[in-house]
């Protein structure tokens, strides 16, 4: 029996991508996974996360990553899909490629963290696939821990290269982090903007202040 793992990486973050991983096994090298010792990517040093990459990449090749740039998620939500619906179409995506028997995923629905399976099944094509959604599955079955492990560390390998290519340091990307507003504040409408996910809270509220100083400047 094949039985996969499903994490993600980078939801809440204004900066980069979101990745997707969709990680697969043999039910009889379970215990080789299980030796490795996995942990939810969190509560994991960069170090630890990248050794463990190097050895799951070793024991399974049987697994396939969805990088969603800022600019479909943008382009998504313009047309009404949010978030968890782009995240359960691009799982679906990877099943349908993956055809594994049993599929545990980390559920970012709530409460009802079943109501992603069905999200998940209803955009399928396979329909023989068992889908169990349940929250903090990454923290309960190591399958997704394996796969949490793998999209942080191509997450984070992906916003080092943006850096490069855009010759700054914007920080950890999520919007909380000083560093990251004042990148997003200075650049949100500029060239450097590509990597910025506009349909953010972050952007609306630079917008509204946009739109009240420019209100001001023409009263005046």
């Amino acid at each position: 029996m094949k039985i996969c793992g499903v994490d993600e990486a980078g939801r809440g973050p204004v900066i980069g991508p979101l990745v997707i991983c969709a990680y697969c096994i043999d039910e009889k090298d379970t215990p080789e996974l299980l030796k490795l010792n996995v942990k939810d990517s969190k509560l994991l040093t960069p170090k630890q996360r990248e050794a463990l990459y190097n050895k799951l990449k070793k024991l399974s090749k049987d697994f396939k990553l969805a990088v969603i740039s800022a600019k479909e998620i943008d382009s998504r939500n313009a047309v009404g899909t949010n978030l968890n619906q782009l995240e359960a179409l691009k799982i679906a995506e990877l099943l349908d490629d993956l055809r594994p028997d049993v599929v545990y995923v980390d559920s970012p629905t709530s409460p009802k963290a079943e109501k992603f399976a069905e999200m998940i099944f209803k955009t399928s094509i396979h329909k023989d696939i068992k889908i169990i959604a349940e929250h903090r599955a990454d923290q309960k079955y190591k399958i997704c821990s394996a796969a949490s492990i793998i999209a942080k560390v191509d997450r984070d390998d992906e916003i080092e290269m943006i850096k490069k290519e855009l010759g700054f340091d914007f920080g950890s990307g999520y919007p909380a982090d000083p560093i990251t507003k004042r990148f997003v504040k200075e650049h949100w409408e500029n060239s450097l903007s590509q990597y910025i996910r506009k349909s953010w809270g972050t952007i609306k509220e630079l917008e509204k202040l946009k739109g009240q100083k420019t209100l001001t400047e023409f009263e005046d």
